[in-house]
C-alpha cells in the first residue's frame, strides 16, 4: 500500500506565506520599469534644483510591500531561519525570472501574434542593469527588514508588533527604493530625479506600511485561528530560540 506524506498545518502556512511572497516579488519586479504619476501636486516641489509638479512613482510599488508584509509575519513564526531562506529563495527567481524572460525576448515572433515584437521588447526588455540593481537592493532591503525586525522585537521585550513591523519596513524599504534607482538609472536620469522617485516611492510606501498594519495583525489571527494556540505559541517560542541561537557567538 502506498504511502502518502501529508504536509503538518505550520509547513502548510510557511508554503502560503512563501508563495505570496515570491508572487509579489516576481510581478514587482516584472513591473518595476514603468513609471507612473499618481497624482499632480498643487504646488511645484524643488529638489536639487528641479521643479516637480507632480508625483512620479514606479508600478512596482504596488506589489512589492506585500513582501515585506510576509515577512514581518514569518518573523513570528518561522525565524530568522526560515525567512532568510525564503528570501534567498525570491533571489534565485528573480534570477530564473530574468532567464526566462530573455528567453522569450529572444524567440522570434509570429505574424499573426497579437502583441508585435517591439511591443513586448518594450515591457519586457529589461536590461541586465535593472535586474542587477533589484537583486542588490532586494537582498539589502529583505536583510535590512529582518534585523531592524529583529532589534525592535528585543528592544521592545516582544511587545508592540506594529512598532516592529512598520520599523522595520520604514528604514528597509528607504535603502530599497534607492539604491535599485541609483543603481538601474544613474546616467540615464538627473540625480535629481532619482532622488526624487526615490522620495516619492518611499513616502508611499510609508503610508502604506501604516495603512496594512491591520492586515498583520490580522495574518497573526488567522494564522493562529488555523493552528491553534498552543501550536502557534509554540511556533513563536521556537522561533525566539532560534533567533537568540542565531545571534550567539
Amino acid at each position: 500500500m502506498r504511502s502518502f506524506y501529508v504536509l503538518t498545518r505550520p509547513q502548510k502556512v510557511f508554503a502560503i506565506c512563501a508563495a505570496i511572497f515570491l508572487t509579489a516579488l516576481v510581478i514587482a519586479e516584472a513591473t518595476a520599469g514603468k513609471f507612473f504619476t499618481a497624482f499632480h501636486l498643487p504646488f511645484t516641489l524643488n529638489l536639487l534644483g528641479v521643479e516637480f509638479d507632480r508625483v512620479i512613482m514606479t508600478a512596482g510599488v504596488i506589489a512589492f510591500p506585500i513582501t515585506f508584509i510576509v515577512t514581518d509575519v514569518m518573523n513570528e513564526y518561522f525565524g530568522k531561519r526560515g525567512i532568510r531562506f525564503v528570501t534567498l529563495l525570491g533571489m534565485a527567481m528573480v534570477v530564473f525570472e530574468f532567464l526566462l524572460i530573455q528567453a522569450a525576448l529572444a524567440v522570434p515572433t509570429d505574424a499573426i501574434s497579437p502583441v508585435p515584437d517591439d511591443a513586448f521588447a518594450s515591457v519586457f526588455g529589461t536590461t541586465s542593469r535593472v535586474i542587477f540593481g533589484s537583486l542588490i537592493a532586494y537582498l539589502v532591503g529583505q536583510f535590512a527588514d529582518i534585523s531592524l525586525f529583529h532589534w525592535l522585537r528585543k528592544l521592545t521585550s516582544g511587545k508592540h508588533l506594529w512598532l516592529r513591523a512598520t520599523g522595520s519596513t520604514f528604514g528597509s524599504q528607504f535603502l530599497d527604493t534607492f539604491i535599485v534607482l541609483t543603481v538601474a538609472f544613474a546616467g540615464q536620469l538627473p540625480f535629481a530625479h532619482i532622488v526624487a522617485i526615490t522620495l516619492f516611492n518611499y513616502s508611499y510606501k510609508l503610508v502604506i506600511a501604516v495603512i496594512i498594519t491591520p492586515l498583520i495583525y490580522a495574518g497573526h489571527w488567522a494564522i493562529d485561528h488555523y493552528l491553534g494556540n498552543e501550536a502557534a505559541e509554540a511556533l513563536i517560542d521556537q522561533a525566539e530560540h532560534d533567533r537568540v541561537g542565531l545571534a550567539a557567538p
